[in-house]
């Protein structure tokens, strides 16, 4: 029943508690006068227990627990891992992102590259995987419906897109270069870029920005003088609420250090040149609902609004062939924005479709 369900509470959520300050999940932050937000970073060992790098052969020469994954360098993909009973979750990223974009997901719920990922599985499991959920987000979820339509995990008992619809998808590569320039080439600090995620609407989920944003950015030496740098995140970018106090002391900051002498100093930049991965975009996208609706094992689609859908899927969901749940009030990265309710969807669906049993003695 519905009353049942809200009392359920699956054996992959994480029974740690509370992170200090409280879950910060919404939109935007009640502050108080005179009080500012805190941008600094967040370690991963918050979120999650262990973190390792697993090298996968590749045949291409050329170039839960809950397992999160991202690509730190040639064959070799980071993990971030949670939980040692139960059902897999394995969780893949948007493009871009990193596998930190799940860490305050984690808190709540703790339970060519489709073929890398199939042997990132047979790397950790062997030749006998337990069942495993395959989740992602964005070009994280069209992964993951190539390698469940590909069969690479025989061991696959379900799957969940986040917000990552064919049609859409199409319509905005035209416009994703455009896009890309309009960010910054560079940050000041990892503070400045946590502060630029938030204020440009990127990641609407302060606590998620500071774990999160270590993993998009990678520190670098260059001259601030530089053709690119960007010596301020303010440029272009308007927040919706901004404390008049904060904001006064935030632009004599800002004329201080122009002030400063040019100087070497460490910078941070983008981790991932997503311009330069421009060919194989339509590639991943092309076919995707329809290849989506050919998987047969229970699926999720997760939207941050119902107008994303395509005609492929609004006939699809209308035959239920899959189940679907759109969260309002999230941005694309509806897994950062609304970590709460993208976790009582998953339950929800999982102990539907018997994947797990709620645990007794914990309130939903």
């Amino acid at each position: 029943s519905d009353a049942m369900e809200k009392q359920l509470h699956l054996n992959l959520l994480a029974s740690r508690p509370p992170m200090a300050g409280g879950f910060q999940s919404s939109s935007k932050m009640k502050m108080g006068p005179g009080r500012k937000r805190d941008f600094s970073p967040l370690p991963w060992s918050q979120y999650f227990e262990t973190m390792e790098d697993v090298e996968v052969e590749n045949e291409n020469a050329s170039s839960v627990h809950l397992v999160c994954i991202s690509l730190t360098t040639l064959n070799i993909f980071r993990l971030y891992c949670s939980g040692s009973h139960g059902p897999v979750l394995l969780l893949l990223h948007g493009g871009g992102h990193s596998a930190l974009s799940w860490a305050v997901f984690t808190v709540v719920l703790a339970f060519s590259l489709k073929r890398d990922i199939g042997k990132v599985v047979e790397a950790l499991y062997g030749e006998n995987p337990p069942p495993i959920m395959i989740i992602g987000h964005s070009m994280g979820g069209a992964i993951a419906v190539h390698t469940a339509a590909a069969n690479h995990i025989p061991s696959l008992l379900g799957l969940c897109v986040i917000d990552v619809v064919e049609g859409t998808a199409m319509d905005a590569l035209n416009s994703m270069q455009n896009f890309l320039r309009s960010r910054p080439k560079t940050f000041k600090s990892l503070e400045n870029a946590i502060e630029w995620s938030v204020k440009s609407g990127q990641i609407r989920n302060i606590e998620s920005a500071r774990v999160s944003m270590g993993g998009q950015v990678k520190k670098c030496e260059e001259s601030t003088s530089s053709p690119g740098v960007s010596n301020s995140i303010g440029e272009g970018i308007i927040e919706e609420e901004e404390d008049e106090e904060a904001e006064e002391e935030s632009n004599k900051k800002r004329m201080k250090e122009d002030d400063q002498e040019i100087k070497k100093e460490s910078i941070f930049t983008w981790r991932v040149e997503l311009s330069k991965t421009e060919k194989y975009w339509e590639g991943w996208f092309r076919g995707l609902s329809a290849l989506f609706l050919t998987c047969s094992v229970p699926k999720l689609l997760l939207l941050a609004g119902v107008d994303r859908l395509d005609k492929d899927l609004t006939i699809g969901q209308m035959q239920g062939k899959f189940q679907m749940q759109v969260l309002p009030q999230c941005g694309h990265a509806v897994h950062e924005d609304a970590p709460e309710k993208v976790a009582d969807a998953l339950a929800t669906f999982m102990v539907r479709h018997k994947f797990t049993e709620f645990k007794e003695g914990y309130l939903w």
